[in-house]
């Protein structure tokens, strides 16, 4: 299986000729849909969820599907042949990929700040994708993809988030606010050589670079 970064949040995943997209936000470029056969989406926030985007690829290809939950399935007028509405502890198949949903809410921001319904993907058994929460899934986990950078986030709780998770491997997303110092900064601290170990190897990916799993 190959992962690729598509700018901010979004990966895409491609196995025996089939392609799984999550979460392509507004960050996105717009060709992360290109032979696709499913999309994944993980919470309502622009930068994992742009429903223009959406409507559009679903035009352009009758064979398209969409899982994400219902927040996002409600904020979205699509084909509810369509759009399958899944939540925690639920199993699908999307594009030949067998994909377990976990979680319930996004991560904190402010109390005063209302929480978003935010669902975590397992994908294959072996990449997680959390979108925006330090789910931790009950099941090994290879891949994790690591939000590394946003308004909710600090690095003790990724640090204990990941050896709590135990991955094989982590891999950076949720870092387009970041110039070089900042991913330099996070990668010193968030990979098996830190000041405080995190127990994995931490993998950063540029746009559009890849990795095979």
């Amino acid at each position: 299986m190959e992962l690729t970064k598509y700018g901010h949040a979004c990966v895409t995943l491609e196995h025996d000729g089939r392609r799984l997209v999550v979460d392509p936000g507004g960050l996105t470029p717009e060709d992360v849909f290109t032979g696709a056969g499913a999309v994944l989406v993980t919470h309502e926030h622009f930068d994992h969820f742009s429903p223009e985007r959406l409507a559009t690829a679903l035009a352009a290809d009758p064979a398209l599907e969409i899982w994400t939950n219902a927040a996002v399935a409600k904020a979205f007028d699509g084909d509810p042949a369509r759009v399958h509405v899944v939540g925690e502890g639920d199993t699908f198949t999307a594009n030949g990929f067998e994909v377990r949903a976990y979680g319930q809410w996004h991560a904190e921001l402010h109390p005063d700040i209302p929480r978003v319904a935010n669902t975590g993907f397992l994908i294959d058994e072996t990449v997680f994708h959390p979108g925006d929460a330090l789910t931790v899934p009950d099941v090994p986990v290879h891949t994790l993809l690591l939000p590394v950078h946003g308004p909710w986030s600090r690095v003790a709780d990724l640090i204990d988030w990941v050896r709590e998770v135990k991955p094989a491997h982590t891999v950076a997303v949720h870092d387009g606010a970041l110039n070089p110092i900042g991913l330099t900064m996070l990668g010193n601290f968030l990979g098996t050589q830190g000041p405080a170990p995190t127990g994995a190897p931490y993998t950063h990916l540029a746009p559009g670079e890849s990795r095979s799993l």
